[in-house]
């Protein structure tokens, strides 16, 4: 038997013992959780200079930054679950009641998923949203980190572990997979009968290589190719804060910016302000300034790099904006139907009707009218935090919070019917 095998074995048992958990029970674990986090963060924090300067010479700037812990980060963590400690438990929730005339009651209520894994990259404060997540929702999480954050996420693990203990709890509520290849992903793709859900957090080849080689099943994450369109009623003042905040207050997550689309009508005296404010701008103030990879009809209206093929395709999450112009939201909403992932996509508008419209036609997980796409996350949403950002159609959809890992049953009550 692998010691993966036997790790998921153990995920069940305490799966199970989670499951019967009160609310009050799992939500004094949580508050221990949150707070040994902070008391241990110089431990975190040692841990997670290792991997920087283990990753220095794979990663570019970008992706250092999203791998970087520091106290604040760590509070944030804490803080985060301490946000799901006060959510209403999911597990035990009456969805439904059907009384039947032949004298049964029927309830469809809410019950855990089981055991949940998730494989994810190279973003440490995953370990502690997706156990606080698993844990309040009564499910034993099983968290296969990458490689680049593997010493941070195997420290905060171990500080959760050792709070678990310290209340009494299993520690196999939550277990951390030491070998970080893609036999070990794999492993967990396959493991029927063991694995209840699967759920890829990362870049799109880990999230196609789960999709198409998982035999269980698999919630799909999503790359985030999100798109603002900036419609000829726009304010432009508002358009470019929301802008710039989409594209540069973090690349390197899947809800950043990565494709600006600008009426035509509009595009003369809206695109010199935008590369003023993304270019110029962010250089004269010492911050890294935006590469704008522009179609034709908008290179003969400001400098920048010719769009190649591919760069409407792709999720750059790095300090790069392809630039497009359309004739109006019609061919704005085919632009997104035909590249966009699904993630989320917004408009910037004052007509009512094109943001109807845009609402209306745009099929992704979050449609923004007049706001940042950075919106997108669990915690911003008052989920507390979020275990990945579904762009499937399928139960959970958008950032996934408690609910989305949750199931149903029904419980039929009768007195000695028979059919």
């Amino acid at each position: 038997m692998s010691v993966l095998k036997q790790m998921l074995l153990s995920s069940r048992v305490a799966a199970r013992k989670l499951a019967v958990l009160s609310s009050e029970q799992k939500n004094a674990a949580l508050l221990v959780m949150a707070d040994a986090l902070q008391a241990n963060a110089e431990e975190i924090l040692k841990a997670n200079a290792l991997d920087i300067e283990n990753a220095k010479e794979r990663l570019g700037a970008v992706m250092i930054d999203r791998l970087t812990l520091n106290e604040k980060r760590i509070k944030d963590m804490a803080d985060g679950i301490r946000e799901v400690a006060k959510l209403p438990d999911p597990v035990g929730r009456k969805l439904e009641k059907i009384d039947r005339p032949n004298g049964l009651k029927i309830e469809k209520i809410s019950v855990p998923m089981g055991v949940v894994a998730i494989i994810y990259e190279s973003r440490p404060n995953v370990t502690s949203d997706a156990a606080a997540l698993s844990l309040k929702s009564g499910n034993a999480c099983v968290l296969r980190g990458g490689k680049d954050a593997y010493r941070s996420s195997k420290k905060i693990v171990e500080v959760l572990k050792n709070a678990l203990r310290s209340v009494g709890l299993d520690e196999n509520c939550i277990n951390m997979p030491e070998d970080t290849s893609r036999e070990s992903a794999t492993e967990l793709m396959t493991a029927v009968g063991l694995v209840d859900v699967l759920i890829p957090r990362g870049g799109a080849g880990l999230i196609r290589s789960c999709v198409e080689n998982a035999k269980v099943p698999c919630i799909q994450t999503g790359t985030g190719i999100c798109h603002i369109y900036v419609d000829e009623t726009a304010d432009f003042i508002a358009a470019l804060s929301i802008i710039e905040n989409a594209k540069t207050s973090r690349p390197s997550v899947c809800n950043a910016e990565e494709v600006c689309l600008v009426n035509e009508k509009i595009a003369g005296e809206f695109l010199p302000l935008l590369k003023r404010r993304l270019v110029d701008e962010r250089e004269k103030d010492g911050k890294q300034p935006v590469e704008l990879r522009l179609c034709e009809r908008a290179a003969k209206i400001i400098d920048g790099t010719i769009a190649g093929k591919e760069d409407f395709d792709t999720e750059f999450l790095d300090y790069i904006l392809a630039v497009k112009l359309v004739n109006g939201v019609h061919e704005a909403i085919a632009h997104i139907a035909e590249h966009s992932t699904g993630h989320s996509d917004g408009i910037v508008t004052r007509d009512e009707a094109a943001a109807d419209s845009f609402v209306l036609g745009v099929d992704s997980a979050a449609v923004y009218v007049n706001a940042s796409t950075r919106f997108t996350d669990g915690g911003e949403f008052g989920k507390g935090c979020e275990i990945g950002i579904s762009t499937q159609k399928m139960h959970a959809r958008g950032p996934m919070g408690l609910e989305e890992l949750t199931t149903y049953k029904y419980v039929v009550r009768g007195n000695g019917q028979i059919r």
